[in-house]
Order: structure tokens, then sequence, then C-alpha cells
């Protein structure tokens, strides 16, 4: 299971249909040690992409939890009771996520610091600082996330492109690859779709986010158009 809302506040909470920037930096950051208020500039500037080999099935979880004095607010919900000498609160919500997915994330340097942050990174997905989760803290990976040859000299593109195909799993009989997949791409200029999604600061009482545009293509299986553009269906929304 794994969860990457970007529109998500008091009780309904979205997921969208592939990992968002926020959700992996969030990741990262958990790999590399790093707090919530430290600066979050330069894995930000990385440029993204996700290739969609699975794309799972949306589902839904009806979710209480409590909560506590200034969190109550930010949920919507009126505070009541006291525990401790702290008003208290329960926040009820319908929370949806994506089950049995599988994407293929890449993230491109353009510069010789960013190749150095890339390797730290790589380095920290293997042993990670923090325990990772895949957007929520409840959704830890079922396997390794971090790639043996993730560390790859082409560009984002032609690395999605290429990358070998994430096929059916141990004893999966029933999967079917499909005829295509679909690739979401970070562009560099203000054009496609724009998504909040960009972290500036994960502090838990001033979350604030960017935005950064994307396009969407679609891709038939890497390993029938290693290196060719030519095939690929491009729409932009």
């Amino acid at each position: 299971m794994q969860s990457w809302g970007i529109q998500s506040r008091y009780g309904r909470r979205d997921t969208g249909l592939e990992p968002s920037k926020s959700g992996v930096i969030g990741l990262l950051c958990a790999a590399l040690g790093r707090p919530r208020d430290a600066d979050l500039s330069d894995l930000a500037a990385l440029r993204m992409g996700v290739r969609v080999d699975r794309p799972g099935m949306v589902e839904s979880d009806y979710h209480t939890a409590g909560a506590k004095d200034a969190l109550l607010p930010n949920y919507g919900v009126a505070a009541f009771g006291e525990q401790d000498g702290k008003t208290t609160g329960t926040v009820l919500s319908t929370r949806f996520y994506l089950a049995d997915a599988s994407f293929l994330v890449g993230l491109e340097a353009s510069t010789a610091d960013q190749e150095t942050l890339l390797a730290r990174a790589n380095d920290a997905l293997a042993q990670p600082v923090w325990p990772l989760f895949l957007g929520r803290k409840a959704f830890v990976p079922a396997a390794p996330i971090r790639l043996r040859d993730g560390l790859r000299p082409e560009p984002l593109e032609e690395a999605l492109r290429t990358y070998p195909w994430l096929t059916a799993r141990d004893g999966e009989q029933h999967w079917r690859e499909p005829a295509r997949v679909r690739l979401v791409i970070e562009e560099r200029q203000p054009t496609g779709e724009s998504r909040m999604d960009v972290p500036v600061s994960f502090l838990p009482l001033d979350r604030r986010y960017q935005s950064r545009f994307v396009r969407t293509e679609f891709l038939s299986r890497p390993a029938e158009v290693a290196g060719s553009a030519s095939q690929t269906e491009q729409t932009q929304e």
C-alpha cells in the first residue's frame, strides 16, 4: 500500500496515481536523516520522472486518530474533553491509497553538486537513517526500493524508457503486462500540468509547497523501444 496525496486536508485524504515529488523527497530525507526543519532546496531542485509499471487499485480506509491542542484547527474538528490538562479531540477521515502498484522513479542531476547528492541519496537508501515509508508511516515498503544499478549516466527520459520492465512477482500467476505504461516527466519550462508538490517546509504546523509542471506520455514496453522517442504517444494535460 502507498499514498501520494497533494490536496489532502481535513476529513478526506486523497492519493495521486503516482508518487508525488514531496513524497519522494520526504522518503529521501528519512533515508539521509534530515529533520523536518532541514533545508530542502537541494533535493527539490532535482528533476523527477515516474514510470507507472503497475497502476494498482485505488482503495479507501475509514480512519480515526486522536489530536491535541494546536493540531485540532488544522484538521477542522472541534475540541472536546481534556486529558492530562490538554484539550483532545478525535479526527475522523476517509483515506485513499494505492494497492498493488509499482513505480520506477528517477531523479536527474544537472550539476556536479547534484550528482554528488544523488550518490549520497543512493547510498542512504541502502542503509537509511530512519525507517522508510511510501507516503504514510503505516505504508512500509514490501521490498527494498533501492535499485542496485540505480545510478545511471543517461538522461532521465532515456533511463525511464529503457530500464528493465518491472515484471510479475514470484508466484504471481494472474498478472498480465500491459501494452503500454504512463510516464510523468517534470518540465523545466512552465508548460503542461501544474502540480503543487514541491516541498519548501515539512514542519507539521508550517507545511509549505511550490508548484512545478509535468507532462504525461504513454510508452510501449521499454525493451521494445530502447533509445527511441518516436514510439511514445504524448499528451499534455
